[in-house]
C-alpha cells in the first residue's frame, strides 16, 4: 500500500516540480553571489601574499556563510518537501525524514 498523495488526490508544489526554496530563490542567488565573491577574495589574498592568520580569518567567515545558507535551506526542506510528504503519508514521509537526516549528518560533519 503505498499510501500517496495522488491516490488521495492530493498535488502538491512539490509534485509541481516546486521547491522550497523557491520563493526565496533571488534572496538566495544574491547570497551564494556574496560568498561567490569572499571566495574570490580568499583567492586574491593568497594571490598577494596577505598573513596567514588574516585568511584564515576569511576562510572562517566565509565557511560560516555557507553554513547559514545551508541551515536556511534545510529549514525550507524540511517545511516544505517533509511537510508535503507528511501530508500525503504512507513511505515517503520516512524517506524524506532519513533523507532530511542524512542531510543533517553531513552538515555536522563539516
Amino acid at each position: 500500500m503505498s499510501g500517496g498523495g495522488e491516490a488521495r488526490g492530493i498535488v502538491t508544489d512539490h509534485d509541481r516540480g516546486i521547491h522550497g526554496y523557491h520563493k526565496q530563490k533571488a534572496e538566495h542567488l544574491k547570497r551564494l553571489r556574496r560568498i561567490e565573491g569572499q571566495i574570490r577574495g580568499l583567492q586574491r589574498m593568497v594571490d598577494e601574499d596577505v598573513y596567514c592568520i588574516d585568511i584564515l580569518t576569511q576562510v572562517s567567515a566565509s565557511t560560516k556563510a555557507l553554513q547559514s545558507f545551508a541551515l536556511q535551506l534545510l529549514e525550507e526542506h524540511l517545511r516544505h518537501c517533509v511537510a508535503d510528504a507528511a501530508l500525503k503519508g504512507g513511505e515517503e514521509v520516512d524517506a524524506k525524514v532519513e533523507e532530511a537526516t542524512k542531510a543533517i549528518g553531513r552538515l555536522l560533519r563539516t
